[in-house]
């Protein structure tokens, strides 16, 4: 049987992965130590050995837990703004393109980004397939929604297009992040309403 969301393990095991993502973040994984997480997390070096067999069970934990993190970001941000086409794709592709630049974790799994002698990289980069996908899918599912007669097709190609195009900013940034967020989301709501007319 499986722990519940709210169970004490569970708590534990976020715990140690926060512990975890926290010195990811700042120093990067090469530079993470078991000992050094447990002493972040409040635990014995022992527990999180027991929790999680080895260095690179915690890097798989770690993984899954931003992927998890990062698309329940995207959709919060889209439905916050209700039938606001415009605000909502402002919202998620502004989050999306800050988080990338604060994150190198997420910059990781968007970009498929890899090299270096970063061990993590792999755990990332291998989800970054599922995360765009995830992503799309969130987006066609919100903007369905509000254009229920919209072509699935050109909906899901138009989709396709934003989320492409915001990982070739996060590649390659030009603009603060806000104005090219503006100009990604207007661009957005045009194709949106370019498959809302498109013939079915």
């Amino acid at each position: 049987m499986t722990a519940s969301t709210d169970s004490p393990r569970q708590r534990l095991r976020d715990t140690i992965v926060d512990a975890a993502r926290a010195r990811t973040i700042a120093a990067g994984w090469d530079a993470v130590r078991m000992g050094g997480v447990a002493t972040a997390a409040g635990v014995s070096r022992q527990t999180v050995y027991n929790e999680f067999g080895s260095k690179a069970g915690l890097a798989e934990a770690l993984a899954r837990q931003e992927v998890d993190r990062f698309v329940g970001d995207v959709r919060a941000a889209l439905v916050a703004n209700g039938p606001d086409v415009r605000a909502g794709a402002y919202a998620a592709i502004a989050h999306t393109l800050a988080a990338a630049a604060d994150n190198p974790l997420v910059k990781a799994i968007l970009t498929s980004a890899r090299g270096g002698s970063d061990e993590l990289l792999p755990y990332l980069t291998t989800r970054a397939e599922v995360v765009l996908t995830e992503a799309s899918g969130a987006l066609i599912e919100w903007v369905g929604d509000y254009l229920p007669d919209a072509d699935p097709a050109a909906l899901a190609f138009a989709t396709d297009t934003i989320v492409r195009l915001v990982v070739s900013h996060i590649v390659l940034p030009r603009d603060p992040i806000d104005q090219t967020a503006a100009a990604l989301a207007d661009l957005a709501v045009r194709l949106f309403m370019t498959a809302a007319r498109a013939p079915r």
